[in-house]
């Protein structure tokens, strides 16, 4: 399991919309990682592709803070993570839920520069 250390913010980059969050290479693909951004916890997911995704970590079913610690897969070519607690599949790219599409997780921009990943949760 990857481990992120919370993202500081400080005075310098507190009005900044990204937050570094760790290197690239740190994301192992298809395993989760959850970051604290701005008071928000963050789960991350790098795909095999190289793509990368942030949704928030928190369970909407259970209310556990435990995306980041889903199993990662896809439904048709959707790139989704399976919560642990009771197996609701999320998009990653949307956030909806795909067993009750009334459900949704927040997700947020992400992005690498020089390398290091970055989360924007404004």
């Amino acid at each position: 399991m990857t481990t992120v250390q919370k993202a500081q913010v400080t005075p310098g980059n507190a009005g900044e919309k990204w937050v570094p969050i760790c290197p690239y290479d740190d994301l192992i693909p298809e395993r989760g990682a959850a970051a604290l951004v701005r008071g928000r916890q963050v789960a991350l997911f790098r795909a095999f592709d190289g793509r990368l995704f942030a949704v928030g970590n928190r369970d909407p079913f259970s209310g556990a803070y435990v995306i980041s610690r889903g199993i990662t897969g896809t439904r048709g070519d959707e790139p989704v993570v399976a919560t642990p607690m009771h197996k609701q599949v999320f998009s990653l790219v949307t956030g909806v839920c795909l067993d009750d599409p009334a459900t949704a997780v927040p997700t947020y921009p992400i992005r690498v520069t020089n390398g290091t990943v970055e989360v924007s949760v404004e």
